[in-house]
């Protein structure tokens, strides 16, 4: 199954960068290039690709803002490009439902990972920048002092065990692979439960799983139960 990507950076030797790197690989195409975010919005869905890889800052419309016009018309996953020089925008994109965050400097290798993960609808939780993200936005997220919980946590009750269970896993930075051996399970039941768990909480991804697994303090030791 080929991977369909929209590249989307103002900088065109990025840009340029990123897409002879994805074509060199089988079973990823790249559809299209956007200059800016108003041009990735119109190009995802005019194109329709599974994913578009975002930059954070970009002319006419910011990569956040594109972000958030992209998932809620449903057109793609997104796989944002970032550095933590600027985690305000992180913070911003994580709300507007991203499902990955990519270091700009990365390595060939998990550049290719990352976009086949997110593009899964899996996300991206990689420890050298997802677990750091998290923690920071757990800790920093903007507001009044004394913040009312989120609605996701309002609705943590309604999932059994076995969901929380899950959630921690997610939380933690496991794949649904890694889950899967974790708590002896089928992967494909991990899938089941992690699309009941993001039903139940109204959540978009699985990042937004995992910062408010990071903010609820879910441990991400199993318990043995009879939950599944």
């Amino acid at each position: 199954m080929t991977i369909r990507v929209l590249v989307a950076d103002d900088q065109a030797a990025v840009r340029q960068g990123l897409v002879l790197i994805l074509r060199s690989v089988d079973d990823i195409e790249v559809v299209g290039e956007a200059a800016d975010g108003e041009a990735a919005v119109a190009l995802a869905a005019e194109l329709r690709p599974d994913l578009v890889l975002m930059d954070i800052q970009m002319p006419r419309l910011d990569g956040v803002s594109a972000t958030r016009l992209i998932v809620e018309r449903r057109l793609a996953e997104v796989l944002v490009l970032t550095t933590f020089d600027f985690d305000e925008y992180v913070f911003g994109a994580l709300r507007a439902g991203a499902g990955g965050f990519l270091l700009k400097d990365s390595d060939t290798a998990t550049l290719i990972t990352a976009v086949r993960t997110v593009a899964a609808g899996e996300g991206l939780i990689a420890p050298a920048v997802t677990r750091r993200l998290i923690a920071e936005f757990a800790r920093n997220t903007p507001g009044p002092p004394a913040p009312a919980p989120s609605p996701a946590a309002g609705r943590l009750a309604e999932l059994t065990p076995r969901e929380r269970q899950v959630l921690a896993q997610v939380g933690a930075g496991l794949s649904n692979a890694q889950i899967a051996a974790r708590l002896s399970m089928a992967e494909a039941t991990v899938k089941t439960h992690v699309s009941r768990m993001l039903g139940k909480l109204a959540l978009t991804n699985r990042v937004q799983a995992a910062v408010l697994a990071q903010e609820l303090g879910l441990q991400d030791t199993p318990r043995p139960d009879t939950h599944r």
